[in-house]
């Protein structure tokens, strides 16, 4: 038998491939892990952000951790209950969370959630565990909606100290850059330079703005902090005035947090950059990657390979408000697999990044 089109067989054959290195339940996106530093180690994504593109920012990270350094890996999205398709505006449910019950590490980047009891309690008990965890930009203020008890403190309580203060170091406080104006270039806390979470981490850049942070103590470990920078462009330089008055506001740390039912305590890495586009640089995903397998236990390499595993041209941030806009892209988790690349949103009312396309590696 003759093969015709060597190229559409050998085509076929990748895809068939990279169909068997994810599987994909129809609520959630599991990539299984092969050789590496997290071999035998899983990491459950929470996303669920309405401004930010969380879905696109989470199973790129998960990616590179499962394909690169051999973590299992599961994304778990918003879902709209009734259309079945990926909805960040809908906030009262992320189906999954019982994937939690085996994970190692939680990576968390929501916004204002007001979940379920069902959909919470599994994060309870992985916290009573003592479990690591990573917040990402919005963490801080990740639930709202004081029914969602955790012991006695309340999970949506953001205001007076809930999931960002208690497990993170850091609530909700303001824009201290410019939004959509003013950028942050990371600047290495100079203590600190040497933790392994900051190994070949170098020159990090996001075209969101810093974070205003207050309520850290001399407990924490700061290891980055945002510069405030003129524009969006990558090759701005700082912003003049108070903004960029010492201390500059940290942008990463490590806090310890006290398990909520007060019985244990666990380690968290909390980041206020991580926007879908603030992932192109690839010192930033360095970061993160190194947080995540510094905080299972394991050997943080002088430099991580944190090579995008499919094209990657993300969106940038902004509401997308209008109630038909999710439905019409009709996303599911399945379309953030191996071999699916990630495309911007066109968001009405969202401007165009220019420096998006020249910086995608």
């Amino acid at each position: 038998m003759k093969i015709r089109n060597f190229s559409l067989v050998v085509a076929s054959f990748a895809l068939a491939c990279a169909s068997a290195l994810y599987s994909s339940e129809p609520e959630l996106l599991t990539f299984s892990g092969g050789e590496g530093v997290g071999k035998g180690k899983k990491i459950v994504f929470v996303a669920g952000d309405e401004e930010y593109r969380s879905e696109e920012a989470l199973p790129t990270l998960a990616k590179i951790l499962s394909r690169r350094h051999g973590f299992d890996s599961t994304v778990l999205f918003s879902i709209d209950p009734e259309g079945g398709f990926i909805n960040p505006n809908y906030l009262k449910n992320i189906p999954g969370m019982t994937a939690l019950a085996d994970a190692d590490l939680l990576v968390i980047f929501t916004r204002f959630r007001d979940l379920p009891p069902e959909q919470i309690a599994p994060i309870t008990e992985f916290l009573n565990a003592g479990k690591p965890v990573i917040g990402i930009r919005t963490a801080t203020h990740a639930f709202a909606g004081d029914d969602m008890k955790a012991g006695e403190w309340t999970y949506g309580d953001w205001k007076n100290g809930g999931f960002g203060m208690k497990i993170l170091g850091e609530t909700w406080v303001s824009h201290h850059g410019a939004h959509k104006k003013e950028g942050t270039r990371g600047v290495i806390e100079e203590a600190n330079a040497t933790h392994p979470i900051l190994r070949g981490v170098k020159n990090i850049f996001g075209p969101t703005d810093v974070y205003t942070v207050k309520d850290l103590t001399a407990q924490d470990t700061v290891l980055v902090r945002g510069q405030v920078t003129e524009s969006l462009d990558p090759s701005s330089g700082p912003v003049s005035g108070d903004k960029n008055q010492q201390p500059l506001q940290p942008t990463a740390w490590l806090h310890e947090y006290t398990s909520p039912d007060g019985a244990k305590s666990g380690r968290s890495f909390c980041t206020t950059t991580g926007a879908a586009i603030d992932l192109v640089s690839e010192d930033l995903r360095r970061l993160i990657i190194n947080a995540a397998i510094y905080l299972v236990g394991a050997e943080v390499p002088e430099k991580a390979d944190v090579r995008l595993v499919d094209p990657f041209v993300p969106s940038f941030y902004g509401f997308a408000k209008d109630p038909t806009f999710w439905s019409g892209r009709n996303l599911k988790p399945a379309d953030f697999g191996f071999g699916k690349a990630i495309r911007p949103v066109d968001q009405p009312g969202v401007p165009e990044w220019p420096f998006r396309e020249g910086e995608v590696k």
